[in-house]
């Protein structure tokens, strides 16, 4: 028997009891877009759930040491490995467990721990799943991209007008200053993954195509940044959005300090 042979003979029997491994080994390309498993954990973050999708971060979902989820956001978005500990150094709290050193995508989905209300893309956990995208609810925050490339301005209107719908009819309505911090930073995050952190744009077809489909839009003809992504550069993006919920007009630059807090990287 060849040695071909004998190889892909064992290759089947290994995907026949571990659907992890065929899933992980059925593409030359390690970072080729493989979709959710029914045995994996995802969460209510796009990004993660993305980067998961991508095998930036281990496949399954699980094991998110700090080790791996370094090198996942210095490969997947080239993020500088300090700005990449702090993020998981943010994360490592969804694991209760005392002194963890790991954390899955599924323990993100424990409500107001980092997982909260007023979502972009997900419904409140008041009313039924708080991880799985919803795109009827996608489509009433993405009706403020009235434009391309999509502004922080957009973003921000959409972000507040899912808040406001929140707090209207969520009874269970949470969102806490810190609550507050953590969301500014996911808004800003298909900017700094997809966009100009210059001019605080991004073009819409990307960040339509992130949303819909958790995957790198790559046949888009997007490549990841060159510039290697810092905590300033994150801290500017979330800034910006920050500035733009200010519904106040003639530049009334202490309203915007007032509504802004100490960043958290809480974006992903």
């Amino acid at each position: 028997m060849k040695l071909t042979t004998i190889f892909a003979s064992q290759l089947a029997a290994l995907s026949s009891a571990n659907p992890h491994f065929a899933r992980q080994y059925q593409t030359e390309d390690p970072h080729a877009w493989i979709p959710q498993g029914s045995n994996d954990f995802r969460g209510p973050c796009p990004m993660l759930n993305t980067l998961t999708n991508h095998g930036y971060l281990p496949r399954d979902g699980r094991n998110l040491t700090k080790v791996n989820v370094v090198k996942g956001l210095t490969t997947g978005l080239n993020f500088n490995a300090s700005l990449a500990s702090i993020m998981w150094e943010q994360a490592i709290i969804a694991n209760p467990e005392p002194n963890a050193t790991f954390f899955t995508l599924d323990q993100l989905n424990v409500h107001n721990v980092l997982e909260h209300d007023a979502s972009m893309s997900r419904e409140d956990a008041a009313f039924g799943n708080n991880h799985v995208f919803d795109k009827t609810l996608f489509d009433t925050t993405r009706q403020f991209w009235t434009a391309d490339p999509v502004t922080a301005q957009m973003l921000a209107d959409g972000k507040l007008y899912r808040q406001i719908v929140s707090r209207s009819i969520n009874p269970n309505y949470t969102f806490t200053t810190t609550t507050e911090q953590f969301s500014l930073g996911e808004v800003a995050a298909p900017i700094i993954a997809f966009g100009d952190i210059d001019k605080f744009t991004v073009p819409k077809n990307l960040i339509e195509y992130f949303f819909l489909n958790e995957k790198l839009p790559f046949e888009l003809g997007w490549t990841q940044k060159t510039h290697v992504m810092s905590l300033e550069d994150i801290t500017k993006v979330s800034q910006a959005i920050g500035n733009a919920t200010n519904l106040f007009t003639g530049g009334d630059a202490q309203a915007a300090k007032l509504r802004r807090g100490d960043f958290h990287a809480g974006m992903f």
